[in-house]
């Protein structure tokens, strides 16, 4: 790696701002225990999202020390993050924040903090009274967090909230403010507005009304930072209600939105920045929130009124759980239901949903395609070993039925050439010597299968799944196969096919031991697998030690058994 490379690693990955705040973290605490100090601050870091979330003082006076009551009143802390500094001789001093490194920030530019504007900390609700319920909606721009979060509010009582209208009428009515002026043109580019400024807002309204039983939220957070600074400063939420999208629809939805209320922050530009910060910071908002068992995912792409039915289902387990459902549910379409494969998460915990790094939380679902239409078509899973022949036998069977013959492996190989921001990702796990995330092998299937919509008669997915999970996500997202088929071939078969095919191919890694690692590992994985079908779908076993027709007469007459 020569220099050039190794600068424009560091500049990617915030590297030099990371050591930055790492230093003047140690330079402030003087901690006894340096190492356990880095320690704690970079998993910091991992729950704040990466080194990108990292400013210049995100390890400095991290303690908050609580000033004397006020007049017999409760105890406030200041807003201000003040240094005392120790032995001095002025009874108070206090130094200016500086600016982040690498980006700007508005409360920290002294002409544009206004000193009227400047919020102490305070308990947002009454002490002596119940918290109302909080929920917060949040989903990519154009998910329809506004419509669910209006329903919401309707069916329960609950007062509404959007964040962003909050943020325009204060733009509007201060629109000769220097800041706000700033503000609204961070929101027309498409990135987000300053989390003290947006936290502050909703403060605000929050503490004009009182009086009300719930609140639901729309449009906060957007990044684990400012759910972080949520709840510091205001409570924990009740519930978290995440609508997943698929990209295309997004997009269709943005346009559409634009042409008819004509939002300065649906332009192209704005619409493209925001999808791209939406998809950077999601995974790991998501993450944080689930670590906490409070988000529900539901599949956005479906009509409104069936993601409501099963929104309000999810809301009345998790906040009204000894009471009967409200007036309203039995106004619901029956129409409307939808299959038990069709939804993400009713409302389980999130231990069923599989590792937090399989997760799929973009709803990458239809990729614009109709997940009716998947359902629909025929789904073969063809599993065996390496060297039992089941490459050369889905390329027979697709060209005798019609079937659309996918490879996972040769899926990765196609997404590693096209150089995209996916495949990027994808190599560097790779390089790690990591397994390829399950979330991401789906969305390349489902968008490969797509694709194929319209001309194929089905599909013969070879490779998939290699682990139960795998099965399991597919199943929630699709469907299970109809049928199943296992290649039957014995270790000493398979090992000869594939000596001799290194042989013929001069495959150099080809050799007895390689081969004897990768078919053990192979029956490893798939002995949980098959006993995980055996009882879902219909499951064949083929004797693939003979000829490849023979072989062929069998698997032909397993499909035509079950199709």
């Amino acid at each position: 790696m020569n220099s050039s490379e190794v600068k424009e690693y560091l500049a990617r990955r915030d590297i030099p701002q990371l050591f930055e705040s790492l230093l003047n973290g140690l330079m402030c605490s003087k901690p006894e225990d340096p190492i356990e100090y880095l320690e704690s601050c970079l998993q910091k870091v991992k729950e704040l999202g990466g080194c990108d979330k990292v400013k210049w003082d995100t390890f400095v006076s991290q303690e908050k020390k609580t000033l004397p009551p006020l007049n017999g009143g409760q105890s406030r802390r200041s807003f201000l993050r003040n240094v005392m500094p120790e032995n001095s001789n002025f009874p108070y001093r206090r130094y200016d924040r500086l600016p982040p490194i690498h980006q700007f920030s508005i409360e920290s530019d002294t002409d544009l903090s206004e000193t009227a504007e400047l919020i102490e900390e305070y308990e947002v609700f009454d002490p002596s009274r119940p918290r109302p319920k909080i929920v917060l909606v949040i989903g990519g721009p154009g998910s329809g967090k506004g419509t669910q979060s209006l329903k919401i509010a309707e069916r329960y009582g609950f007062q509404y909230i959007s964040v962003g209208e909050l943020l325009r009428k204060k733009i509007h009515s201060t629109s000769s403010n220097r800041k706000w002026s700033l503000i609204a043109k961070i929101i027309t580019n498409g990135e987000l507005a300053p989390q003290e400024t947006t936290i502050t807002e909703i403060k605000q309204k929050l503490m004009q009304i009182p009086d009300e039983d719930g609140i639901v939220i729309d449009g906060f957070p957007r990044d684990v930072a400012q759910a972080l600074s949520f709840e510091d400063q205001i409570c924990t939420p009740d519930l978290v209600v995440f609508l997943a999208c698929s990209n295309q629809r997004l997009k269709e939805r943005l346009l559409k939105r634009a042409e008819q209320q004509g939002r300065p922050d649906d332009n192209v530009k704005a619409t493209q920045r925001r999808l791209v910060n939406f998809k950077q910071n999601a995974t790991p908002l998501v993450k944080y929130f689930q670590e906490k068992g409070l988000i529900v995912i539901f599949d956005a792409d479906r009509n409104e009124d069936a993601v409501f039915h099963d929104i309000s289902v999810a809301v009345d387990n998790r906040l009204f759980p000894n009471k009967e459902l409200r007036s309203g549910s039995s106004d619901l379409d029956p129409s409307m239901m939808f299959d038990a494969g069709e939804i993400v998460d009713t409302g389980s915990d999130y231990e069923d949903q599989g590792d937090d790094d399989q997760l799929n939380v973009f709803g990458e679902d239809t990729v614009g395609g109709s997940m009716e239409d998947l359902r629909k078509c025929k789904i073969i899973f063809m599993m065996g070993g390496p060297g039992s022949g089941k490459g050369t036998q889905c390329e027979r069977l697709a060209e005798k039925y019609g079937f659309t013959h996918l490879s996972t492996s040769e899926l990765l190989r196609q997404e590693l050439a096209s150089e995209s921001e996916r495949s990027k990702l994808i190599r560097d796990i790779m390089e790690r010597e990591d397994p390829v995330p399950s979330g991401v092998l789906l969305e390349l299937l489902k968008e490969a299968m797509v694709a194929s919509l319209g001309h194929t008669e089905g599909f013969l997915i070879d490779g998939y799944p290699r682990e139960v999970k795998q099965g399991e996500e597919f199943g929630r997202r699709i469907g299970d196969p109809h049928l199943v088929i296992c290649m039957d071939c014995s270790v000493d078969t398979m090992t000869n096919r594939l000596l001799q095919r290194g042989q013929a191919s001069q495959r150099p890694e080809d050799t007895t031991q390689t081969i004897a690692k990768r078919l053990e590992a192979y029956h490893r994985a798939t002995i949980p697998i098959i006993a995980y079908y055996e009882t879902r779908t219909q499951l064949r076993k083929i004797n693939a030690e003979g000829a490849p027709d023979e072989v062929l007469l069998q698997l032909c007459a397993a499909i035509d058994s079950v199709f």
